[in-house]
């Protein structure tokens, strides 16, 4: 609701401050937020796989590490009231509460310094109950690249963190990423939306035997120490390939992870030195910036005398220049090429999907109604707030009467009639100002909100 709805705010009976009766437009308007409240509205906008290309999602992918501020700063702004980021390689996602989603959409642009037509045409915005659907979906695995994939759960998690540390992270919001999470796992416990899923790692590997007849004897590089990479690794080694090293920015998280594969470690300034050595490479880091280049990638494949290397980029941005790609006896991958191999195993999960849907729609509603109950709460509150000073004021007059020895049942009586007329004064006042279509309004709330019948 636009103005903040107290007590000082009612200092006409039902909280109307108007002289001389209660207009019936005020009456209306009044009921109005009462019956079909307005507020500031839940808003999902971004791009992902289905909308946009990869050079275009890597343009408006969040650096973790300034992700915390950078919420911060949307909040600065009057517009959005609460927002949370998902960023993963295959979506950019603003969640939040505002008045003005395209406040919202106008900052996406502006924070990575693009024009606003740049990604206009593959962003998309949900507001309200479509919000509450699609986050429900993305959480369930229901919009991923890889259908019923769980890392996006997790992933989602960490943007509420993220948010919550941030400060950003408020009641609407809370509730929604509560409610998203509780779906996301009644939706992979009742369905199989998540059977015999065909991974990205899986599909990593699937590539890479294209081109080798057989990875054990394959000398394997990976770059970064994340989830994907650790889901990579594990998918890789059980090929059990010649050689497996980390290299990450991090010494201490490389060694961590090379530790749980009997690999050896690598830093990152030695992977220009050392690419020649290795026949796959796989990366998938947050940095803004490609870490291997052209004229690395050249480079190796000179040293290697042109035998050929398999380079898998998970990365958003890139990891590996696109350019790359192009080089004779170079096979690159991108999260798209990787997004055509997990596809065939979508048949075997649309089943589950109805069911998921099914979950999806009934816990939708149920949340809807959670927000309209909430958006009633001041409302509701000013109407007792406005009922009690009514009742007090009665009870002060009998108290009077009372003691100036007036007859009880006589002060009771008294007291139900003052207490009636000053209840039912403004809805009988509006009704008898209103004409027309607005009278006829009227009577409907009116016996809506009392519960009277056509004889009544």
């Amino acid at each position: 609701m636009g103005a903040k709805m107290g007590r000082d705010n009612f200092n006409a009976p039902f909280g109307f401050p108007v002289r001389g009766g209660i207009p019936a437009i005020h009456f209306i308007s009044y009921f109005r937020l009462f019956l079909d409240p307005t507020d500031v509205q839940l808003f999902a906008l971004g791009i992902n796989h289905h909308t946009a290309p990869l050079a275009v999602r890597e343009l408006v992918a969040f650096d973790p590490s300034h992700l915390s501020q950078a919420l911060r700063d949307l909040l600065r702004g009057q517009d959005v009231r609460e927002a949370a980021v998902l960023s993963t390689c295959n979506r950019t996602e603003l969640y939040c509460a505002t008045e003005h989603p395209q406040a919202a959409a106008d900052w996406l642009a502006t924070y990575h310094a693009l024009p606003p037509a740049k990604i206009q045409p593959y962003l998309y915005q949900h507001p309200q109950q479509a919000a509450v659907r699609h986050m429900f979906r993305v959480a369930a695995g229901l919009d991923s690249m890889v259908l019923g994939e769980p890392q996006i759960l997790g992933q989602m998690k960490q943007a509420a963190r993220i948010a919550e540390e941030a400060g950003t992270l408020g009641t609407l919001l809370g509730k929604l990423f509560q409610r998203t999470f509780s779906v996301a796992k009644e939706v992979r416990s009742t369905t199989a939306i998540g059977a015999n899923i065909v991974s990205m790692a899986a599909a990593a590997v699937h590539l890479s035997a294209r081109i080798f007849d057989a990875l054990a004897g394959q000398r394997i590089l990976f770059i970064g120490a994340g989830e994907m990479i650790e889901l990579c690794a594990t998918h890789f080694a059980a090929q059990q390939p010649k050689q497996i090293t980390i290299a990450n920015r991090t010494p201490e998280r490389a060694a961590a992870l090379a530790s749980r594969f009997g690999a050896d470690t690598l830093r990152l300034d030695q992977i220009g030195e050392r690419l020649a050595d290795y026949d796959i490479v796989v990366s998938c880091t947050a940095s803004p910036l490609p870490i291997i280049g052209l004229g690395m990638v050249e480079r190796a494949i000179k040293l290697r005398r042109h035998r050929p290397i398999v380079m898998v980029d998970l990365a958003i941005p890139r990891d590996i220049e696109a350019e790359a790609g192009t080089l004779d006896d170079v096979f690159l991958y991108t999260i798209d090429d990787l997004g055509q191999i997990v596809e065939s195993g979508l048949e075997t999960r649309q089943a589950a999907v109805v069911e998921a849907e099914a979950i999806i729609d009934t816990q939708v509603q149920g949340f809807l109604h959670w927000l309209e109950a909430r958006e009633a709460v001041p409302t509701i509150r000013a109407l007792r707030d406005a009922a009690e000073r009514m009742r007090h004021h009665e009870v002060e007059h009998a108290l009077k009467l009372l003691a100036r020895g007036d007859a009880p049942d006589k002060v009771l009586e008294a007291l139900s009639h003052g207490l009636t007329n000053k209840l039912l004064h403004p809805p009988t006042q509006a009704l008898n100002q209103a004409e027309g279509t607005e009278r006829s309004e009227i009577a409907r709330l009116i016996a809506r909100i009392y519960r009277l019948s056509a004889h009544e």
